[in-house]
């Protein structure tokens, strides 16, 4: 699920626009384990290898803070689809924004801004979306995927004792992924870094309050910290449906006329 985490900075940013604690270290170093193990675990908490090449699309569905005061909570919904397509809608206001990427070409649709057309991705952001690995998340398949994966070292996070892994993606793009040393699931990822005031700054996003439904084990909490930036931003996740019916012209160039109506209810 570190695809819709990566998706839940674009929300988020998106949705501020719009809506203008921790334990103690840990107890005792992980044991030893090299990167192949470390990925087979984790992805065995996850579900399991077959389960998750076995999804060919996925809906995550919920509500994702916008920031103000007070804070928004805004309705959304992310739609995934084998290879790489992704569409996400959030309503703020009886206002749909919407992202959408074919794999190949995005575009987004932003009425919050006062614009009503539609926009392609500029190169950062099909740069970015261009990255990104398929709904099941970096760690399945990887090597296919043409990423590397490094271990460098341990340290803990929020109090667990975790595996910090580097990842270099095939377009030389670095992340780093902190897997739980005890259940071996996800507990942080870095994310875009974000530019404020000038400079960037790094992104962290956290995971959380995991359940398994329809045989795979996902986070239904994911919080997004930025550097410098005393607020955090949460995405909750109410529902997780796998193997929904998606037309691929969900994924093609969206029609202003479809967005009148707002099509993103309260899960």
């Amino acid at each position: 699920m570190n695809r819709i985490s990566l998706f839940a900075g674009c929300a988020l940013s998106l949705a501020a626009a719009a809506g203008a604690a921790s334990t103690a270290g840990a107890s005792h170093a992980p044991s030893p384990l090299s990167v192949d193990q470390i990925v087979e675990r984790n992805i065995a908490a996850r579900g399991g290898l077959a389960a998750w090449r076995a999804v060919k699309t996925l809906t995550i569905a919920g509500e994702l803070d916008a920031g103000g005061k007070p804070n928004h909570a805004l309705p959304f919904v992310l739609k995934e689809k084998r290879q790489r397509k992704s569409r996400l809608e959030v309503v703020f206001k009886d206002q749909t924004s919407l992202q959408v990427y074919d794999g190949t070409q995005g575009w987004k649709v932003r009425p919050f801004l006062n614009r009503s057309e539609v926009e392609t991705y500029t190169p950062a952001e099909m740069k970015s979306a261009a990255a990104e690995q398929d709904l099941d998340g970096p760690l399945v398949d990887y090597a296919a995927k043409g990423t590397q994966i490094a271990l460098a070292g341990t340290e803990p996070v929020e109090g667990h004792p975790a595996y910090k892994l580097k990842l270099t993606l095939k377009n030389g793009d670095k992340r780093n992924l902190w897997i739980d040393a005890g259940s071996f699931l996800e507990l942080k990822m870095e994310g875009q870094p974000r530019k404020l005031d000038g400079r960037l700054h790094n992104v962290a996003v956290y995971f959380r309050d995991y359940k398994t439904e329809h045989g795979l084990t996902t986070p239904r909490l994911q919080e997004t910290a930025v550097e410098g930036v005393k607020q955090t931003y949460k995405m909750t996740i109410a529902r997780v449906a796998v193997n929904e019916p998606m037309d691929d012209s969900l994924f093609q160039k969206p029609q202003l006329a479809a967005l009148a109506a707002p099509s993103v209810k309260h899960p």
